[in-house]
């Protein structure tokens, strides 16, 4: 793993933490802590019927939400939680609203407005007159607590994002995927490239669709990101490609000598040697940073119907502001007069063709040739790329699919299972065709 990229990773992903740390210590810190026993409670439901927690959660993980039809932040956050419901139900998580409504109409139009299925219960109480705000420390919300089948706290949270990742960790199941998984060489631009080929198990002279992935600016092809997408790939029958750009990770080169357009010429290199693989369909590509520049512009450079499908996560294409400003990085030069390289962090050199290139480079205008399948997921609490560079890809491609994941940092550290499961499902569900049932 290259220094750069672990420093850049580790910035952006302390920020994020104590983004959610400073959240939860401005709103959480009444909630009872994991480790305690949850009180117990009996309310009723909009029908009239009495609810014993207790009871309902018994040997069960539970998710108790505490919110209000009133409640602008919890009709945000509903569908996050409706999301949860539908992912983790039907693997035994038991789900309970407690509302703070206090007009029993007004909860129960809010009950039918957003299709709510799982329990509701409440005292129609205002939240500072509530024994169950009292008993559970509730003075904002949303805020949501994990309970264990022992009925013992695991996590309070006024986050949903955090509860998601909580409960995708929690509950996750070691499985053995078929297929095999492969470290390769590749010749790319400017010498060797080291992939990771996961190809899934295939019958005699069967094929299947191939997805290449991009890495960012100083990073590698290793890491949870593109490993999580890969696996569920795999696991339903699509192969994948990971690789080194050259100066990065395991791959020949130096940094130094990196830029944009040889990275494009190091993924069209990538492309050309898995077409050559008897078993692959198609080809797809996924670009993460400055790795969807990558692929969005390779799209766009080969023949119409060459890639099936696109998928770009949080794409740098602000690279060429940065370098009309002279501001790459956080290291400052003069764009119209670039030195010979410029000082980064780590001892990595960012040159002076890197810098050349990305003042012209035509990302938008090269992307635009590409019209296939696409999606662009990107965090409203980017702070390397604003969000707005993803939403400005739909102004190329109007039929690309946007999901703009409110307050999801650069890396979609908060939660990053639910921006690796929308290209997950985006991806298998454009090659669903490909793949032998």
């Amino acid at each position: 793993m290259i220094l750069v990229f672990v420093l850049l990773m580790a910035a952006m992903n302390g920020r994020a933490q104590m983004q959610q740390a400073d959240d939860d210590a401005k709103y959480a810190t009444e909630l009872l802590k994991p480790g305690t026993q949850v009180p117990d409670f009996k309310l009723k439901t909009p029908e009239g019927k009495a609810v014993k927690l207790s009871k309902l959660i018994k040997g069960k993980y539970a998710v108790i939400d505490f919110w209000a039809s009133w409640c602008p932040d919890c009709r945000k956050d509903m569908p996050n939680v409706q999301r949860m419901y539908k992912d983790f139900a039907p693997r035994g998580v038991e789900f309970v609203g407690v509302s703070f409504d206090t007009e029993a109409e007004s909860w129960q139009k809010a009950i039918e407005k957003y299709n709510i299925r799982y329990t509701q219960v409440s005292e129609l109480k205002k939240m500072r007159d509530s024994e169950v705000a009292k008993a559970f420390g509730v003075k904002w919300i949303p805020s949501m607590m994990l309970v264990d089948p022992q009925g013992k706290v695991v996590l309070s949270t006024v986050l949903s994002d955090k509860m998601e990742k909580t409960l995708t960790e929690t509950l996750a199941v070691k499985r053995e995927i078929a297929g095999t998984t492969e470290r390769l060489t590749i010749d790319g631009g400017k010498g060797t490239l080291a992939a990771i080929l996961q190809k899934p198990a295939l019958e005699a002279g069967q094929k299947c669709p191939m997805v290449v992935f991009c890495h960012g600016f100083g990073a590698s092809k290793e890491g949870p990101l593109f490993e999580i997408i890969a696996d569920s790939l795999q696991a339903c029958g699509i192969a994948s490609i990971r690789f080194d750009f050259n100066g990065h990770g395991e791959s020949q080169g130096d940094f130094v000598d990196m830029t944009v357009p040889n990275e494009i010429e190091d993924a069209m290199k990538v492309i050309e040697y898995v077409r050559d693989l008897r078993y692959v369909s198609s080809v797809s590509l996924v670009g993460h940073s400055q790795g969807g520049v990558v692929a969005s512009m390779t799209a766009g450079k080969l023949e119409p119907g060459d890639i099936a499908a696109v998928a770009l996560m949080a794409p740098a294409a602000v690279l060429r502001d940065d370098a009309i400003r002279g501001s790459t990085m956080g290291a400052t030069y003069n764009p119209l007069d670039p030195p010979e390289y410029v000082e980064l962090w780590g001892g990595k050199r960012l040159g002076r063709e890197y810098i050349r290139t990305a003042f012209w480079l035509p990302i938008y205008e090269t992307a635009a040739k590409y019209q296939g399948p696409a999606i662009i997921v990107h965090g409203t609490a980017d702070r390397v790329v604003p969000y707005t560079y993803g939403e400005r890809y739909k102004t190329v491609w109007p039929n690309a699919e946007v999901e703009i994941l409110d307050a999801q940092d650069h890396g979609f550290s908060q939660n990053i299972y639910r921006a690796t499961r929308l290209v997950s499902d985006f991806l298998i569900r454009e090659l669903r065709s490909e793949v032998k049932k």
